[in-house]
């Protein structure tokens, strides 16, 4: 650490998720070395601490007085101490703690370096088999129904992989609600990662809901990954007159069943694909 400069420096360090030798010898050593640890909760981070020797002083930094220490934190990089802030598991202010206190620190213009680590949301999606090349983090959606619903509307359209946390009480109300919304997508989930009892199911929606309602209880925080909207197929009326005349010689489907897996498939209005069948059976 510099200590030629005059303000200390905000040191973000990421934590482990369970596994407690996820943590990084930088991680380590800038707790060691820094004046003071900010905690999400001191108790919970005791346990980390004492298992590498780290004796750094301890104070409480959580979403219920983050703002009221904020002030104090600042005040302590201003006089030249070097301050470390972690959080229970993973990394600081994503959908934990953190935000408010790196934005005053920022505003006042003082040293803030992260100590990279351990993020469910990467850790989940690097092995999830999903579409890497862009993905959209949304933390906790709303609790309460109708926002939820109205948040996942929001989304419906994005082509990026969906990133969502949500507690183990919860995680099938959403799953049910991201069916009404998004259709059966192909999906992820990732629950108690690198703990003792980790788990990790792949299929559509539909298929982790129901492996979920197979289990007498659900335990530990879920991180659920879900396929991006696929771009629509694209169709002129020559083309589907043609894909409809093939499909009428070669399928049982009745007229209406039909024109909405054709509707679906192209993306179509349903009235509009059903009047074409239509008049295709009375030119025939």
């Amino acid at each position: 650490m510099d200590t030629q400069n005059s303000a200390g420096t905000l040191y973000i360090v990421a934590t482990p998720m369970g596994n407690l030798e996820d943590v990084t010898f930088r991680a380590v050593k800038v707790l060691k070395q820094v004046d003071l640890i900010a905690a999400e909760d001191t108790r919970h981070s005791k346990k980390l601490l004492a298992h590498y020797g780290i004796v750094t002083r301890l104070v409480s930094c959580h979403e219920h007085n983050e703002m009221n220490k904020t002030p104090q934190l600042i005040t302590h990089l201003k006089n030249g101490l070097d301050i470390a802030l972690i959080c229970d598991a993973g990394t600081p202010g994503i959908s934990d703690p953190g935000y408010n206190l790196v934005k005053a620190v920022a505003k006042k213009k003082l040293p803030i370096i992260p100590i990279p680590g351990c993020s469910a949301a990467i850790a989940g999606l690097s092995v999830s088999g999903l579409p890497t090349d862009s993905f959209l983090f949304l933390g906790f959606l709303p609790k309460k129904q109708q926002k939820q619903i109205k948040a996942l509307e929001a989304i419906a359209d994005q082509s990026a992989t969906l990133i969502l946390y949500e507690s183990p009480r919860r995680i099938k109300a959403l799953i049910d609600n991201m069916l009404k919304i998004l259709g059966d997508r192909k999906a992820f989930l990732a629950r108690e990662i690198t703990k003792l009892h980790e788990e990790y199911i792949r299929g559509n929606l539909s298929d982790i809901l129901k492996t979920l309602e197979e289990k007498e209880i659900v335990k530990g925080e879920c991180s659920l990954f879900v396929q991006g909207r696929l771009e629509q197929k694209t169709i002129d009326k020559g083309q589907l007159e043609k894909i409809l005349c093939k499909k009428l010689t070669t399928t049982d489907l009745g007229t209406s069943d039909l024109a909405g897996q054709i509707s679906k498939e192209f993306n179509l209005s349903k009235k509009y694909v059903y009047g074409m069948i239509l008049k295709l059976n009375s030119t025939q």
